[in-house]
């Protein structure tokens, strides 16, 4: 190894160390989850049937992702009813909510956020607490359900122990925080390094879910030009257009992986432009036959869209980096339900190496759903939460 790439290697490990990420999501009482504590490793896999719980888990981390860009409830649960329990029971005054929360680890150690949320009859946040070591950074309380805010109380240490002011009931009181402390003392500062870690480790998401008979049709002349690859890997053409031009060894190692992953011979993976300016992806089999992605088969196209997502990063996919923050402490988490969707033995393998490979090195991150791991099990590094067994960490 280069003197080079030992430095490269060892600045990414530093990184790595003082990246925020998210260790545990808690699903406290949401959807059919009651007192759920789920440990996320840099690469984890939520297994189980049909109906377990899977891809609720992924959808409270989304929101959570989502509140902590400063979005607002109504954006993030547009069918809040969906999230409370099932057998939830109405209080006296016919209030049902769900609750839901993750751990944060980083520079300024673990921090716990924990969010309730009112879904009837109004959508509210009606409690928030933040705490690092036992100590409330942040707590806010419903008080008054007749005001559209929430009483806060965040932890000041100065002339008074506390700083009380009323927050937004629609927004995450975290993610407000930064503009509403003004850091003179050391209490303030600690509270802020605990927000901004949280929200560092939450905003960049990329939820991905690739729909192989979107990616079989060109991308037309009106979507070209966006560059970033969406969710649902619609416009997957556009973005091989751009990356195989962007960054070779990159590309590369794309090729490499769809080898791995495709039948018959892959000399390339590009894109090329039809007479009416489209974009079609193609697969070059190296003997001058081109195999457009129209012919492919759905496990085929899933794999090699999945590769793409786990070989570039924040700007070429469709998320929200945090802009204030270098990018070599910030990390991407992929969420992909049904990550092993359509996907043969061989395919299911593949990824999880690649998978593996990325998420070691610290600047990436996945939590997808699966029907069953025991494909990656031979993969280092692979953190399962086995949703098919009974017990408090599964319903």
């Amino acid at each position: 190894m280069s003197v080079h790439s030992r430095r490269a290697l060892a600045q990414d490990r530093t990184a790595a160390r003082v990246r925020p990420r998210v260790t545990e999501l808690r699903l406290s009482a949401f959807e059919g989850h009651r007192g759920a504590a789920f440990p996320l490793g840099p690469l984890t896999l939520f297994a189980g049937p049909s109906g377990s719980g899977k891809t609720s888990a992924l959808r409270a981390y989304e929101a959570l992702a989502l509140l902590g860009a400063g979005a607002e409830l109504i954006d993030v649960f547009p069918q809040p009813g969906r999230c409370v329990p099932e057998r939830a029971r109405a209080d006296g005054q016919a209030r049902r909510g769900f609750r839901i929360g993750c751990t944060v680890d980083g520079p300024a150690g673990p921090v716990r956020l924990d969010v309730a949320v009112q879904a009837e009859p109004e959508l509210r946040i009606a409690g928030e607490r933040l705490t690092r070591d036992g100590l409330t950074l942040l707590e806010t309380a419903l008080r008054d359900p007749g005001r559209r805010a929430v009483q806060a109380a965040w932890h000041t240490a100065g002339a008074a122990p506390v700083t009380r002011a009323p927050l937004p009931d629609d927004r995450l009181g975290t993610a407000l925080l930064p503009l509403r402390v003004a850091g003179k003392t050391d209490g303030q500062r600690l509270v802020l390094a605990a927000a901004e870690q949280v929200v560092v480790a939450l905003r960049s998401v990329f939820a991905c879910d690739p729909r192989p008979a979107r990616m079989r049709e060109p991308v037309p002349p009106g979507l070209v030009g966006t560059g970033r690859l969406l969710t649902g890997c619609d416009n997957l053409a556009e973005v091989l257009w751009r990356t195989r031009a962007e960054c070779g060894t990159r590309h590369a190692q794309l090729v490499t992986a769809v080898r791995a992953g495709c039948a018959g011979p892959v000399a390339d993976v590009r894109a090329e432009e039809t007479r009416d300016g489209a974009l079609l992806g193609v697969l070059d089999r190296g003997d001058g036959v081109r195999t457009s992605m129209g012919r492919l088969g759905d496990g085929e196209l899933r794999y090699l869209a999945l590769a793409l997502v786990l070989l570039t990063g924040p700007r070429v996919l469709e998320v929200d980096p945090v802009a204030e923050v270098p990018e070599a402490y910030q990390s991407l988490t992929v969420l992909a339900d049904g990550f092993d969707r359509c996907l043969d033995q061989r395919q299911k393998r593949a990824l999880a190496d690649l998978a593996a490979r990325m998420c070691a090195r610290g600047h990436l991150r996945l939590i997808g759903a699966v029907a069953d791991a025991a494909w990656a099990a031979a993969a280092d590094g692979v953190t399962v939460v086995d949703l098919g067994r009974p017990g408090p960490a599964g319903m």
